[in-house]
């Protein structure tokens, strides 16, 4: 593969990687799992920035971190932070350049990982900002997406659920229209996608439909794409209260689909899927989360210029 710069590269947001670097950073990933390189990245120290929940993201790191030789230090919630004591997003960054070559963020407000990237001279990853991005979460989708199907481009994907807070949906729908997909929006009235990202693929051509019924498209689809509805991201408990079942999918809903279809996940669930679905060939999400191990893996190496 032609090698592309990557080496001190902040990855911010998936709309700052074209096609021919996101089939790279794939490739890599790729790669690392048929061939694994332990010591790739002896001596390296990744520091893992983690104001809100995860279980995924923050092990895939450490554990792609770890099985290239590197080492993690971090910080697992607010409360344990200095954040709790007023600290600045920008302050920790650069407090936490002193320690580490490279860094890897979660924080709830929208914005607070570019703030990371502008004070720290180290590389920083954004593993999800609010509702605004998680660009890791996307290649790993796309990573799994390829590996289930074969290929990338002009597949039908149907993504169903919180589509208005989803940060994973923002950026995996950004990310697809590069590959020419046909996309079904599955969502509530009051979760629909935001106009700005309808718009985004109406310029760029992408053909797309909006529904309220999951059997309105499963059928036609390749890959279903469940999310689920994020009670954190509600202000009004009773809003969350009327939308928070209103998609379950079940093994009745899987009668008829495509031979090929695949259920993805950027997990956690709560009930949007029923567990007899796991045991379906369809289910896909628990091995797209192990994905993510050698898609961190490949951006590791790259942005730490080992790769």
């Amino acid at each position: 593969m032609t090698k592309l710069a990557f080496k001190g590269r902040d990855i911010i947001s998936i709309d700052e990687l074209n096609r021919h670097e996101i089939e790279y950073v794939l490739e890599n990933a790729a790669a690392l799992e048929k061939t694994p390189r332990p010591t790739l990245l002896t001596g390296h120290i990744l520091a893992s920035l983690f104001f809100e929940p995860s279980t995924r993201t923050q092990l895939s790191f450490a554990s792609a971190m770890m099985r290239l030789g590197g080492s993690v230090l971090g910080v697992a919630n607010s409360e344990s932070s200095s954040r709790a004591k007023g600290e600045t997003v920008y302050d920790t960054a650069k407090m936490a350049e002193q320690y580490a070559d490279i860094i890897v963020i979660r924080h709830p407000h929208q914005g607070a990982a570019r703030v990371a990237a502008e004070a720290s001279a180290k590389p920083v990853i954004n593993a999800g900002d609010g509702a605004n991005q998680h660009p890791t979460q996307t290649l790993l989708d796309l990573y799994s997406i390829k590996k289930t199907q074969g290929k990338l481009e002009k597949l039908h994907v149907a993504v169903v659920g919180d589509l208005k807070y989803g940060r994973a949906v923002h950026s995996l729908t950004t990310a697809l229209a590069d590959f020419s997909p046909h996309l079904s929006f599955v969502a509530p009235k009051v979760l629909a996608i935001p106009k700005k990202y309808l718009t985004y693929l109406t310029e760029r051509g992408i053909p797309y439909s909006e529904h309220e019924q999951i059997e309105d498209v499963i059928k036609d689809v390749d890959v279903l794409y469940m999310t689920r509805i994020q009670k954190e991201r509600f202000g009004d408990p009773l809003e969350y209260e009327r939308v928070k079942n209103v998609y379950v999918l079940s093994r009745e809903h899987l009668r008829g689909v495509k031979r090929n279809m695949k259920i993805l996940h950027p997990l956690p669930r709560v009930s949007e899927i029923a567990c007899d679905v796991d045991e379906t060939s369809h289910a896909y999400y628990f091995q797209q989360a192990g994905n993510g191990v050698f898609v961190r893996q490949a951006l590791l190496g790259l942005i730490l210029g080992k790769l």
